[in-house]
């Protein structure tokens, strides 16, 4: 794909070459030829095989675990690319780590989702393209363009398909509320809350549901999973209180530590996830995974034309 000469590449990292290949499929172009190794003591090598001068190129590398390995692999995949003359560089980062250190919560805490914004930048990206930041103030980190995308439309069109009827979207904590209240509107259904207080990081106590799930069809809705702890609380007490079934959506499944036991045990019927962190849809058998790359190769498709993005914002 060119526009006037500026040819279109796309690059990965070594954390979600799959996903990469598939956006490719969707812009009808080829991968572009860059290998990633390590020196015998665990320094990044990379090389770009092919020709980037005057190219338009996007380096799609989501910073998940091992989000310091993969966040070092972007940052030097950006510097290589700006050092062989590429015209401009977006880095597509379908899940943005350290975005849950975005304040001072406590003194002497680091703001670490601005100091990741200052790397970029600084390693010589023109522009940042991502999905679902667990902050949205983070898009004011950066002195460069942010294209945010929601992946709350692709989950909600997956469930409008599945024509549950009596659904009730459920907001785990009072932190998902106003995106849980834009997914229920996306369903026309209607939402509840569940009050919970957090004694420690990680560590989630529920406490009360406000709203009515009593014979419902219950979707939980968040914009990510790390531990499961708040989630799988949460389908227990609604469970305790009469749901009908209870499903469960995030746009990212950070999945670590005890999760994948505590989703296994859990009373959730289904768990709907996006594929912006790589996942093997056979580890728990209520999974399903659903693709984002339809949505951030268009947005590609739409920087690389200078075409208007906001559409995709809705």
């Amino acid at each position: 794909m060119q526009d006037g000469g500026n040819q279109l590449k796309v690059f990965t990292g070594n954390a979600h070459p799959e996903l990469a290949r598939e956006i490719c499929s969707h812009l009808k172009c080829e991968l572009g030829d860059g290998e990633i190794s390590r020196f015998s003591d665990g320094e990044i090598q990379v090389k770009i095989n092919e020709s980037v001068r005057g190219a338009d190129t996007f380096v799609v590398q989501p910073t998940c675990p091992p989000c310091n390995e993969n966040l070092m692999e972007l940052l030097v995949m950006i510097d290589s690319l700006r050092r062989a003359s590429a015209n401009r560089i977006t880095a597509v980062i379908p899940y943005y780590g350290y975005a849950r250190q975005d304040r001072k919560a406590q003194a002497r805490d680091p703001i670490t989702a601005k100091l990741i914004a200052n790397l970029l930048t600084t390693a010589g990206a023109d522009r940042v393209l991502t999905i679902d930041l667990h902050a949205p103030q983070i898009q004011g980190f950066f002195d460069i363009p942010v294209d945010h995308l929601y992946g709350a439309k692709i989950l909600a069109e997956y469930f409008k398909e599945k024509n549950l009827g009596d659904i009730t979207v459920v907001a785990p904590d009072v932190g998902a509320v106003r995106d849980s209240r834009a997914f229920a509107e996306r369903l026309d259904a209607s939402l509840a809350i569940i009050d919970k207080r957090r004694p420690k990081p990680n560590v989630s106590e529920v406490m009360n549901v406000i709203g009515d799930v009593e014979g419902r069809n219950v979707i939980l809705f968040d914009d990510m999973i790390d531990t499961a702890g708040t989630i799988t609380q949460a389908a227990e007490i609604l469970k305790k209180m009469g749901a009908k079934s209870i499903y469960a959506c995030c746009t990212h499944p950070v999945f670590s530590g005890p999760a994948i036991q505590r989703l296994k045990e859990a009373p959730i019927d289904e768990l709907v996830v996006l594929n912006t962190i790589p996942q093997d849809e056979g580890k728990l058998p209520k999974l399903k995974i659903l693709s984002v790359a339809p949505l951030v190769a268009e947005a590609i498709e739409r920087i690389h034309l200078h075409q208007s993005v906001s559409t995709l914002f809705e």
